[in-house]
């Protein structure tokens, strides 16, 4: 008697916790079709700094991407050994890999897009950015939530980033890219709240609400335009 209330407690926990996020996902959809098409801002390619020191266009805006590099290699190193990070599960440890793989890629990504700005290369800038987001968040389901909806989620979220970026592409409209790297940041203070972590040290999540999550596609409507100083 004791054990199925127990397991109808869960059962009914779990299609409370389901309904909750259909619906925020509902939400979200129903809120990007009723915006108006954003297409990439004419401003968007003119940056402050376009100088050209030693050959390399857009000098400081190239270079400044390697500490991307060698974090993401330091940390895809460590990840992968597992035991510096005290990581208890294999999927963790995918998520972990994939980050860092991803924050590594932005280095190169961001790198060939400065090197020439246009609407063709910017989406090797964004999609870097989006696997990185979307495994950071998986790693969060992974450790609070459970291995197997966390790989689904992980699997999931690196399809729509790909499909996101594609649409960008295809039809000159970033409003899922802005509605993905918005939503990520946002859910992740959430799930740190309603789940319990089994690690130490949890509260720094919150800290990657704000650190870790810039979306590129709402900053270039805050950029300075070409000429323009900042205060």
């Amino acid at each position: 008697m004791g054990l199925g209330w127990v397991a109808n407690q869960e059962c009914r926990r779990w299609r409370r916790t389901s309904c909750i996020w259909a619906s925020t996902f509902v939400c979200c959809m129903c809120l990007v079709f009723l915006i108006p098409t954003i297409p990439h801002s004419p401003n968007h390619h003119q940056f402050v700094d376009m100088r050209n020191l030693l050959g390399v266009p857009n000098t400081l805006n190239v270079v400044t991407n390697f500490p991307f590099l060698v974090v993401g290699v330091l940390g895809l190193v460590f990840a992968l050994q597992g035991g510096l990070f005290n990581i208890s599960s294999r999927g963790e440890v995918w998520a972990w890999a994939l980050f860092y793989a991803g924050i590594a890629s932005v280095a190169f990504g961001s790198a060939y897009y400065h090197l020439k700005p246009n609407d063709h290369r910017v989406l090797w800038d964004t999609l870097p950015m989006m696997v990185a987001f979307s495994s950071l968040f998986s790693s969060l389901v992974l450790e609070r939530i459970g291995q197997r909806i966390g790989l689904c989620c992980m699997f999931a979220l690196i399809v729509a980033s790909f499909l996101c970026v594609v649409y960008e592409r295809i039809y000159n409209d970033i409003r899922f890219c802005m509605m993905f790297e918005l939503t990520l940041p946002l859910a992740i203070p959430v799930i740190a709240v309603m789940y319990r972590s089994k690690y130490t040290h949890s509260r720094y999540w919150f800290l990657s609400t704000g650190v870790n999550h810039q979306p590129k596609s709402i900053y270039q409507f805050l950029k300075p335009k070409k000429g323009i100083r900042r205060a």
